[in-house]
């Protein structure tokens, strides 16, 4: 087949029309690149091909900041929300994780009218086959009609798609998701120019009629009293009319049934040969892995408002469909579900991101950005905050300005990519609080504090997300400074406390030393100071009054914790701040050991900081790296001392 060349020109091409490649094209576009965005189905953009849900545990802290950042996903999420939870209420604020059910095919529909608003950004349904390389250089991409699409930069966010391969029991077919084609070529495409590729698994559960289950019986989920929303914006509004979840139980017998499949299960006969992510296991793994155990809690979970069609949270299953549908038919409630869809796993191709730089291009190729799965991430919300960083970096580049990295101590985004670039993945990565070691510093809560004032230096946050900031700071300040300044007498504030179950004063008391108890909050503090009650009553008209309210006590209950990881991120980010020469022979350094040779030869990390985070480079290699820095430098004492990094 002979190429032929489109007339159009590009700044940036986005291959793919995932979470992270709508993340990608909207941030580059609306920063002024000329954007493509290909996609295999741009009637699905965004589609959520798994679970309906957007955010949980650490992703829901993603979300937030890619809104506090411009990005579109959380305006989409809170528009399409038919439920909402705030995860771990009962831990500390740290681990609170905004979760919202969504109707999924209004999702993508939303996407659809988010990406058509942008300007400066074209749609075009076509499947990618190659990079169009000339003499080395990226001129852009080559689809499977032969058209040669120029493109200055392309940033590719292929999903499951590369290669896919569906499994069903003993069935098995190319597939990038159930009822779409694989995307082929572009493996090998991108193989002949040195990257390695790999494969990995996922799945899903089956996908049943709610007309066939028997509700009664099964344990309400109800979504929050009051909810919130993702998006800082006012122009989106916390969700007013809820769906229920459910919960359900597995027991032996249903675990019974289930194992008469495994003589057919593609897993246990060797037919998958990617690794499925192990915080999500099959159903089929959960029960050979914790054998002693005997039921699994499944959630039951809506897929829409306009449809009868549920979830089975916690069924993923490639077993034979008659399989499947035995087991699920011994579950009490689904004596006679009826199956729209029934569970499979897939595999895909995806390139180890060691081959990335920070910024998320490659370190092979110029100009060309990988982003979501690609990468071996698993979930919409890490897709989505890696698309973002991707579309602002190609931007950037093509610009000749300073690219755009976060740290660890900034967001869950950049725990996020420094993890994947620097140590690597050989499992579906899936970000959780426990890999942020920050994560005082990066709540829910804060991230349009941490955040939005670079977005706005970019030019992806407007002037009204700045200005709604600062009205938000000048109101933490000002209750702040009230209750610190504000002491209060034991006959005012004794009844309170003794209300709230905390001792009572014998002498007058600061109003910040109440509040720092665990039993005393605002609302509480507020009926037993009627000046208090004043100065908050200014702002109950503001659509974020319940979040300022939420700051002001979170930033007094845990300002010790916070004021100590500052300084510890403040110690550890003059390490970020130490480059490492990208021409540096590593092999030639005799004095660091083997292994640190070997993997900074391979990985060249950018900074002291990223040196000491890969596996196998030791506090002894750091301290010679240290030491070179010094000696190269023209002010030696400007460079952290050997002690100060391994104290």
């Amino acid at each position: 087949m002979q190429n032929f060349t489109c007339t159009e020109t590009y700044d940036v091409i986005v291959v793919g029309g995932g979470h992270a490649g709508c993340e990608a094209a909207a941030a580059a576009a609306r920063l002024g690149s000329k954007v493509l965005l290909l996609s295999l189905q741009i009637d699905g953009l965004a589609y959520m091909s798994c679970n309906p849900a957007m955010g949980g545990v650490a992703k829901g802290q993603i979300v937030r900041e890619i809104d506090a950042m411009g990005g579109l996903s959380g305006l989409v999420t809170d528009a399409a929300t038919i439920q909402f939870r705030m995860l771990n209420r009962s831990k500390g604020p740290a681990m609170w994780s905004p979760r919202a059910q969504c109707d999924m095919l209004q999702f993508s529909r939303l996407w659809r009218q988010k990406i058509d608003a942008v300007p400066n950004l074209d749609l075009r349904q076509d499947m990618v086959t190659g990079l169009w390389m000339d003499h080395g250089r990226l001129r852009g991409v080559v689809t499977r009609t032969g058209l040669q699409i120029e493109g200055r930069a392309v940033v590719l966010t292929a999903g499951t798609f590369l290669n896919g391969k569906i499994h069903i029991g003993e069935c098995s077919y190319a597939g990038g998701r159930m009822g779409d084609a694989a995307a082929t070529g572009l493996t090998e495409s991108l193989q002949s120019l040195g990257f390695v590729s790999a494969r990995l698994k996922t799945g899903t559960p089956v996908r049943i009629d709610g007309r066939t289950i028997d509700f009664s019986v099964l344990t309400p989920q109800p979504g929050d009293d009051q909810p919130a929303k993702f998006s800082f914006s006012d122009e989106s509004r916390p969700v007013e009319h809820q769906l229920p979840c459910f919960l359900a139980y597995t027991d032996q017998a249903v675990h019974d049934i289930l194992r008469t499949g495994f003589d057919k299960s593609p897993m246990y006969t060797g037919r998958i040969q990617g690794t499925g992510p192990r915080y999500c296991p099959s159903i089929e793994d959960k029960i050979v892995r914790f054998a002693d155990k005997d039921r699994h809690q499944l959630f039951v979970e809506p897929m829409g408002r306009h449809t009868h069609e549920y979830y089975l949270n916690g069924f993923s299953s490639s077993l034979p469909e008659e399989v499947q549908c035995a087991a699920l038919r011994r579950i009490k409630g689904f004596e006679r579900a009826k199956i729209y869809r029934p569970g499979y796993a897939i595999e895909y191709d995806y390139f180890p991101p060691t081959q990335l730089k920070a910024t998320l291009e490659t370190k092979i190729v110029e100009h060309l950005y990988f982003a979501g799965q690609v990468n071996g991430t698993t979930g919409y919300e890490e897709a989505a905050g890696q698309g973002f960083m991707a579309g602002i970096n190609a931007h950037l580049k093509l610009r000749g300005a300073e690219p755009f990295v976060l740290d660890r101590s900034q967001a869950y985004i950049g725990v996020l990519i420094d993890d994947l670039i620097t140590k690597g993945v050989d499992e579906p990565y899936r970000m959780f609080t426990s890999r942020a070691e920050y994560r005082i510093l990066l709540r829910q809560d804060n991230a349009d504090t941490r955040l939005t004032p670079l977005a706005f230096r970019l030019g992806l946050a407007d002037e009204k997300r700045m200005r709604d900031l600062e009205r938000k700071q000048r109101f933490t300040a000002r209750v702040d400074a009230f209750l610190r300044q504000t002491k209060i007498e034991p006959g005012e504030a004794n009844p309170m406390l003794e209300a709230c179950g905390t001792s009572a004063i014998p002498q007058k008391a600061a109003l910040e030393s109440l509040l720092q108890r665990p039993q005393v909050n605002l609302d509480a503090l507020e009926t037993a100071v009627p000046a208090l009650q004043a100065l908050l009553q200014t702002y109950a008209g503001e659509s974020d009054y319940r979040e300022m309210r939420e700051a002001v006590e979170i930033g007094v209950k845990y300002e010790s914790y916070i004021r100590k990881e500052q300084e510890n991120a403040e110690r550890m980010t003059r390490y970020e701040q130490l480059r490492l020469p990208e021409d540096t022979d590593y092999r030639a350094i005799s004095s660091l050991s083997y292994e640190a040779r070997e993997k900074l030869s391979k990985l060249r990390p950018m900074t002291i900081g990223q040196a000491a985070r890969i596996p196998g480079v030791s506090p002894a290699d750091i301290s010679v790296l240290l030491i070179r820095l010094q000696a190269a430098s023209k002010n030696a004492a400007a460079a952290p001392s050997q002690a100060e990094f391994t104290e």
